[in-house]
């Protein structure tokens, strides 16, 4: 396992730059618009590493995010998403959103912090019991 990023949601995309980017003197490394989702996915991380990434997060339609609800979620590299899944879910913990496509899913610890496991490499060909689970929850 690989720790890969911690997701943050944000309210303003300039004003957060400034912050990290002018004030921290972290660097935009990439960017991703995705219209049907109405996000903007934007990863910065200290000049020359990208081994550890901070995704800021903009969402389109405005939203309140209270009691650290800006906080997303921590993202681990793995190298069987569907082994990791079903290691967890012996020992008793609830895989809030399947695996389904092989390649993303979400865990949450026992203090209710989101972890996303993603599949390293290729995403693996869909499987049950995955492929039919229904999200549980929220993740």
């Amino acid at each position: 396992m690989k720790y890969w990023h911690a997701m943050l949601r944000i309210s303003n995309v300039e004003d957060s730059l400034r912050f990290f980017c002018e004030g921290l003197g972290l660097v935009e490394t990439r960017r991703q618009e995705v219209e049907a989702g109405r996000y903007t996915n934007i990863f910065v991380n200290t000049p020359g590493d990208t081994s550890a990434q901070i995704e800021l997060t903009y969402n389109w339609d405005p939203q309140d995010y209270p009691g650290g609800r800006n906080f997303g979620h921590l993202a681990f590299w793995v190298d069987d998403v569907y082994a990791i899944c079903q290691h967890l879910t012996e020992m008793g913990y609830t895989i809030n959103r399947p695996p389904r496509d092989g390649y993303m899913a979400f865990v949450r610890s026992p203090d209710g912090i989101s972890i996303e496991l993603l599949q390293r490499g290729e995403r693996l060909a869909p499987q049950e019991p995955w492929a039919s689970q229904p999200n549980t929850g929220s993740w």
